[in-house]
């Protein structure tokens, strides 16, 4: 009875996600230029410095290609060579969400801010939503959060370094994304919606195949 109602949660879960990414695409699609887009941008911009600049650049980083591919191959073959063969496998699978993403972006085609609305610290290419580096950071470090928090001989001091490291990441990258002039505030918030949409079907998988295979 716990587990179909536990399941059944997660399931209305999804689809609210789902239909959230899907009304919030279909608005931007239509209204490409929004005015609470700019004043947000408006408003944390205000608070630049140079020193601040590296600070957000450096938080995307991990997110800049060929940069985002390397860390992830890098993280997966870790895991692989640690005797984690499936944990391995399974963040290998984050790559394929450059593809879902690049097919969004062409599908809404929203332009990329510019010099005219907001201050660009980072030229960037592709279409603007949604945003390719808050979708991979949610989907990645978002996954790297739940394996360390279920694999049970990784040492304590790992587990903590790199779940407290992963949170970083995901909670920082829509604002530094957003202070780099690379992308509207709706553009983190759907690939936000749109990470989360990714990580339900990779750990449904990775828990199932654990319990059938533990």
């Amino acid at each position: 009875m716990y587990t179909l109602l536990k399941r059944n949660t997660l399931i209305f879960i999804l689809a609210i996600l789902i239909v959230s990414f899907a009304t919030l695409s279909f608005f931007i699609a239509q209204h490409p230029i929004l005015d609470f887009d700019i004043k947000t941008s408006l408003f944390i911009q205000q608070f630049h410095a140079d020193w601040l600049d590296k600070v957000m650049l450096a938080i995307s980083f991990f997110g800049e290609l060929p940069y985002s591919l390397l860390s992830v191959v890098v993280v997966a073959a870790i895991f692989y060579w640690q005797k984690y063969k499936r944990e391995g496998i399974f963040i290998s699978t984050v790559l394929l969400s450059g593809l879902i993403i690049l097919g969004i972006k062409n599908v809404i085609n929203r332009p990329r801010p510019t010099a005219f609305y907001v201050r660009l610290v980072e030229v960037n290419r592709f279409q603007s939503y949604p945003s390719g580096h808050v979708l991979s950071y949610t989907l990645f470090f978002g996954f790297l959060i739940i394996l360390m928090n279920n694999l049970k001989d990784i040492p304590k001091l790992t587990k903590n370094i790199v779940t407290y490291l992963s949170a970083f990441l995901i909670i920082t990258i829509a604002p530094s994304r957003i202070y780099l002039g690379a992308h509207w505030f709706t553009d983190t918030v759907g690939g936000f919606l749109l990470g989360l949409i990714c990580l339900f079907p990779l750990c449904y998988f990775y828990f199932k195949k654990k319990q059938v295979n533990p």
